[in-house]
């Protein structure tokens, strides 16, 4: 049955799972395992940012094997994650808006899926730079890399949203033209 799908199906469902796969090992291992050592939310799981102060909190309550688990954990794995995503999900704008005459849409969506990925990996380097400075972390790196945060969430939330709205806006249009193929009913053949 795998066999039935078009390559770009099967890019789509490859990345995908490996994609998710990574998401889940970081979701409720590496990040979790950094949460309870901590009692504070890792960096990549603050959407919102973060300031000075909190990137202090946060980088002094691991501790030295903390901050080492975090540096060769969890960001050894989040080097994967990103690129992961961002082929995910431009495999699934191409192979979701093909036919549809929504070129422009489907170019913005994998560009904006890229531009996460790149974000996340800026992320990524900053939260590295942290801990093998730690004590002394200039505040502007700790700026930088919350603007990349926040950035990554709202770029990955678009790509996501416009994905999602683009499978909607082809569901309509199969459902338009499965109508526009059924014969009409006039009912002439109604009789008083």
């Amino acid at each position: 049955m795998f066999l039935q799908f078009s390559p770009q199906a099967r890019r789509a469902f490859v990345f995908g799972v490996a994609g998710i796969t990574i998401y889940l090992f970081m979701v409720l291992g590496t990040l979790a395992n950094l949460e309870a050592l901590s009692g504070l939310k890792p960096f990549d799981m603050r959407p919102a940012g973060y300031g000075p102060e909190d990137a202090h909190a946060l980088l002094a309550s691991l501790g030295e094997a903390g901050r080492k688990y975090y540096l060769e954990r969890q960001l050894l794995l989040d080097a994967l994650y990103p690129a992961l995503l961002a082929l995910t999900l431009s495999n699934f704008f191409y192979l979701t808006g093909n036919g549809l005459n929504v070129g422009k849409l489907v170019r913005a969506g994998v560009i904006i899926s890229w531009l996460a990925a790149s974000l996340d990996y800026v992320e990524n380097a900053c939260i590295a730079a942290m801990l093998k400075l730690w004590p002394e972390i200039p505040n502007a790196l700790v700026n930088v890399a919350s603007l990349a945060t926040i950035s990554k969430s709202i770029s990955t939330s678009l790509a996501v949203t416009g994905l999602v709205g683009l499978i909607i806006w082809r569901m309509w249009c199969k459902r338009k033209m499965s109508l526009a193929a059924q014969p009409f009913d006039t009912g002439a053949d109604i009789k008083p």
